[in-house]
């Protein structure tokens, strides 16, 4: 029997408003596959990794494959669930877009220093396109997904929850938005499990919001905590 399959994800938005006026909202009633659980948690303000935690725990026992999404993503493929399965039978973990290689003090998967100089085309993988309309307003490819990676970016995580109860792996709740998937993926790493990029075609609203003072806050716990 297959595992169940379970979409998690917060939003600010009422539960009634999530289903009509946001970007996933959108996408799961356009595509509304009888096998998939939505988790939601509308109206939200807990952190995203205690949340995510949680939809962990729940799957003792029942194990599932988790999709954790942001509300700002729109999915685009009839057949996205089929290929976050495939991903999921080559790699433990996967994203839509990710890097390669992972460097001392670096801000976020796609950068390699604290002046956020994009890394080289090389050592990304994987493509994501950003705007609020269709066409969206910018494709943004950084190399054919597949690939083995270091870092994922977490507008959207895929793992099958057996997985992450076997090896012990959790997201850190000290991380509420920032940093959490940075975190999540080197716990990830140290716990030996592989993660990959996949070919799951969608848009993402939000292009990050870096250098807030938030995110600088969140930047320095998570360098402390890891050394580098």
């Amino acid at each position: 029997m297959e595992p169940d399959f379970k979409v998690i994800c917060a939003t600010r938005a009422s539960r009634d408003r999530f289903a009509t006026q946001t970007p996933l909202g959108r996408s799961l009633a356009l595509f509304p596959h009888p096998f998939i659980e939505l988790e939601l948690h509308a109206e939200n303000r807990t952190g995203l990794a205690a949340l995510y935690n949680g939809a962990i725990e729940r799957c003792r026992g029942k194990p599932a494959y988790l999709v954790f999404v942001h509300d700002d993503v729109h999915l685009l493929d009839l057949f996205w669930p089929h290929h976050v399965m495939q991903g999921l039978k080559r790699f433990d973990v996967i994203g839509a877009v990710g890097n390669r290689r992972r460097l001392p003090g670096q801000p976020a998967w796609r950068f390699k220093d604290a002046a956020f100089t994009q890394d080289e085309g090389e050592n990304l993988s994987g493509w994501v396109m950003h705007g609020r309309t269709w066409p969206p307003e910018s494709v943004d490819f950084y190399g054919f997904p597949g690939h083995e990676v270091k870092l994922l970016d977490g507008l959207l995580l895929a793992a099958r929850s057996d997985t992450l109860l076997a090896r012990g792996v959790r997201f850190d709740e000290q991380f509420s938005f920032h940093f959490y998937d940075m975190d999540f993926c080197r716990t990830v790493e140290q716990h030996g499990l592989r993660m990959g990029t996949w070919s799951i075609p969608l848009i993402h609203e939000s292009d990050g919001n870096f250098d807030s003072p938030a995110w600088r806050d969140a930047c320095r716990r998570y360098l402390a905590k890891w050394g580098s």
